[in-house]
């Protein structure tokens, strides 16, 4: 018997299309599926304009550099929905402040953003009620005193729990 009365499988040109489609197919898809999840998730913006952006990063960093040098350091705490941030200074204790901001940020999407305003619960405590959905979360932390500000922190937390 030789080769060519045999009737088993023939790979044709029509095989080889096949493939090529499914191959270029799945690529094409899973680019499309990429893009629109980048384009869908996240609105790219980091700052609104630039250029004023880029003005004021000096001062900024000055004042950053100040606050730091005051010592001054806030500690966040997360327990089911309480939410507590305590301020204080190594040599000097508690801190007092008028008001204490809490700005919760996904580090990629906008639409979980929040901001809460805490309420002094005792000598440099000040607390909330707020359920935090799990997953990775940048908090920023702003305390004021007599309308200027004697805090800026910011800390990248994870809390424990689903993500939504």
């Amino acid at each position: 018997m030789s080769s060519t009365d045999r009737k088993g499988f023939v790979f044709t040109g029509w095989h080889m299309l096949a493939v090529m489609c499914l191959f270029f197919g799945t690529i094409i898809s899973v680019n499309f599926y990429m893009a629109w999840q980048a384009t869908h998730t996240w609105s790219g913006l980091v700052v609104k304009n630039t250029y004023i952006a880029s003005q004021e990063f000096n001062g900024k960093v000055a004042e950053a550099k100040a606050l730091a040098a005051t010592g001054v350091v806030g500690a966040l705490t997360i327990e089911d929905t309480e939410v507590s941030y305590r301020i204080s200074h190594a040599q000097d204790g508690a801190v007092e402040a008028d008001d204490v901001t809490l700005r919760f940020k996904r580090p990629v999407g906008e639409d979980q953003d929040f901001e809460l305003a805490l309420r002094r619960e005792g000598e440099g405590v000040f607390v909330a009620r707020h359920a935090v959905a799990g997953g990775t979360w940048i908090v920023e932390a702003e305390a004021l005193r007599d309308g200027k500000r004697i805090l800026h922190d910011t800390q990248r937390i994870s809390v424990a729990g689903e993500a939504k």
